[in-house]
């Protein structure tokens, strides 16, 4: 329909087209004609939907069709109102039906309202009484729950009274006994916040009651912590961590604490004596180690091995006894230990020291003496350091220190002793005596035993300066009696040997410089003696004392004096010139007995240079012209310089 149209509009245009400029364009009709052929339906889209809503009746394009349009487009909207007028109807019924109900129901809620505020009026007494009812009621369940919070603060369970007083094993403690004791005792810390409230009989009550349980469950777990004590006699006893927990528990009440401790003491005290006798005599599991006994025969064996023994059985009871307290607090735990160990092992001591005493009163040299002492002082000092300054041990170890240092002493001094009593003669050699010998010997072998001693280098000096004293003082006194019978320079050359001998000993060994000093000023004493000789027995072999003497006594006309003249002088000279030739040729025979090169050559020096000294002075006298002497650098025709020089003398 739409297409035949607008084929037709294409015509009419075409056709108006060809008339456009006639007349007839002025007509209303043709203008309206020519507004509806302009019109552009594809932009006007409710002329479009209209036209497509009449595509769906108007099928047939002819005349009739066109005619009855209007009729048929009136009767189609005639039908589409009846259509809508008849289910308009319903909806009406349907909203009358609505209205029907919601008035039914109104008056229905209208009613229940009326009856509402009737039974409202009726009950408002007994809604009152039920709000007070609820309130009470929950002030009540609050109160419930602060009085059940409240006992279950300050209260014990049944199962904590049950674990506090024990079932019918009483015997045994666990890990249910110590929660138990630590909830009284907090239960007990926490009544004194009540006592500072307004609740203070309340705390009071609940202190007294929670004493009683608590000093119960103490008493109980001190019986029961002696009674596991008594059980640690093993040689390596299982300290269980129960115990352990019993004892830090223990240490709210210090005397429990000790009491259960010395117990424990006492019991370990048993093990380890036992335990002593079996390594005397019985030795280890098996046979090893072997018996200590069977080294009784070496003294440095055998007390070392029991002194290694005792250390070893310190070191283990201090750590059994730290496993023992190792809940226990970390205050003044060290010296609680310390003084745990001195009753354990008190009970080692009159064995220990007996065993020890009879090996350093039997037959022994001063160097094992020295070395016994040696170790006993190590060990005391290391076993000291374990236990506490006043323990029995202590004591024991100091007084064989003691001991073995009396007799050490005493061996040494009975020795010098005997050397003053039997004084040895030089032999011709003027060589150190051999008691001198041994007795450096026996000093060396003394003084080397101190330096393998781990001990501090105050405790060496002091050791060796009253070694040195008890030996070496007494040395030189035998060697001074010993050369008494000597003339001068044998004595001094006696002396020199027998000093320079000692000397050698003590320069290998520290803190000997005091008594090296000592020996060092004897011995230049003794050089200067025999310098003085060496040089006095020169000039009278060389004639030239007489010379020096006459000059001595005169200060002029020296000539003039017997044995003065110039021909005695120059005979003089002639054996001084020979004797600045071969030097060693003219000292006293002496003189090679000294054992040290270094003091022969000391004496040959200082001795020539005295006589250059002389020579110096007989020099100046005869070139002096008051003394009568002409021509004297036919007399002495060196001067001392080159005499000097001659000597070797710088």
């Amino acid at each position: 329909m739409a297409d035949q149209i607008s084929e037709n509009q294409s015509q009419n245009a075409s056709n108006s087209g060809v008339t456009a400029e006639t007349p007839a364009s002025n007509n209303p009709l043709s203008r309206k004609l020519k507004k509806v052929l302009d019109t552009r339906l594809d932009n006007d889209k409710d002329t479009l939907e209209a036209l497509k809503a009449l595509s769906t009746f108007f099928t047939e394009n002819t005349l009739r069709s066109r005619r009855n349009l209007r009729s048929d487009i009136e009767k189609r909207s005639l039908v589409i109102n009846e259509e809508f007028l008849s289910s308009f109807r319903k909806v009406k019924d349907q909203l009358d039906s609505v209205y029907e109900d919601v008035r039914a129901m109104n008056d229905c809620c209208q009613d229940m309202t009326d009856r509402l505020k009737t039974s409202q009026s009726q009950t408002r007494d007994l809604i009152n009484q039920t709000t007070q009812l609820q309130a009470e009621s929950s002030k009540l369940h609050l109160r419930m729950k602060v009085a059940n919070a409240f006992l279950t603060k300050f209260q014990l369970t049944e199962a904590e009274i049950r674990a506090l007083k024990g079932g019918r094993d009483s015997h045994s403690i666990g890990k249910e006994f110590f929660s138990a004791v630590k909830r009284v005792k907090d239960i007990h810390q926490d009544c004194k916040i009540l006592l500072r409230t307004n609740h203070q009989t309340a705390g009071l009550e609940i202190m007294e009651s929670m004493a009683v349980y608590q000093e119960a469950a103490y008493e109980r777990l001190y019986r029961w912590a002696q009674a596991e004590c008594r059980l640690v006699t093993n040689d390596s006893p299982d300290i269980s961590s129960t115990l352990c927990e019993a004892m830090a528990a223990l240490q709210d009440r210090s005397v429990l604490f000790k009491y259960t401790l010395d117990e424990f003491c006492a019991a370990r005290r048993s093990a380890i004596v036992r335990s002593f006798i079996d390594a005397l005599t019985r030795g280890g599991p098996g046979g090893t180690p072997k018996p200590i006994e069977l080294h009784s025969h070496d003294p440095l064996r055998y007390v070392g091995d029991i002194l290694a023994w005792l250390h070893q059985v310190c070191a283990s009871e201090h750590e059994h006894i730290g496993s023992l307290l190792r809940m226990c607090s970390k205050d003044g735990l060290e010296d609680t230990i310390k003084g745990a160990l001195t009753p354990i092992t008190e009970g080692l001591c009159r064995a220990f020291k007996v065993r020890v005493e009879q090996v350093l009163v039997s037959e022994l040299t001063p160097v094992t003496l020295y070395k016994l002492e040696n170790l006993v002082q190590f060990y005391t000092v290391t076993v000291s350091e374990m236990l506490d300054k006043n323990a029995a041990m202590v004591d024991t170890l100091k007084d064989i220190k003691s001991l073995s240092s009396t007799l050490f002493y005493n061996s040494l001094t009975c020795h010098t002793s005997k050397l003053l009593d039997q004084v040895e003669l030089p032999t011709e050699e003027l060589a150190p005596p051999s008691s001198l010998m041994s007795s450096l010997s026996l000093l060396q072998d003394i003084l080397s035993c101190k330096d393998s001693a781990v001990l501090s280098a105050e405790h060496r000096q002091q050791d060796y300066q009253k070694i040195l004293r008890t030996v070496v003082e007494p040395l030189i006194q035998m060697c001074t009696v010993s050369a008494s019978r000597l003339n001068t320079i044998e004595m001094a050359v006696y002396m020199v040997n027998c000093l320079h001998q000692q000397q050698v000993v003590l320069s290998l060994f520290e803190y000997t410089e005091s008594h090296l000093e000592l020996i060092q000023a004897q011995i230049d004493a003794h050089l200067d003696t025999l310098i003085s000789e060496d040089a006095s027995y020169i000039l009278n072999k060389l004639g030239l004392a007489v010379i020096y003497s006459n000059m001595q006594k005169t200060s002029s006309n020296a000539s003039l004096l017997p044995d003065m003249g110039a021909e005695a002088i120059k005979s003089a000279m002639v054996k001084f010139d020979e004797f600045m030739v071969r030097p060693d040729n003219y000292h006293f025979y002496q003189m090679s007995l000294l054992k040290a090169n270094k003091h022969r050559d000391i004496i040959g020096q200082q001795a020539c240079v005295l006589l250059l000294t002389v020579y110096e002075l007989i020099y100046k006298c005869i070139h002096t012209p008051e003394q009568g002497y002409s021509h004297p650098h036919s007399i002495l025709p060196r001067t001392p310089q080159q005499v000097k020089t001659l000597l070797h003398l710088s």
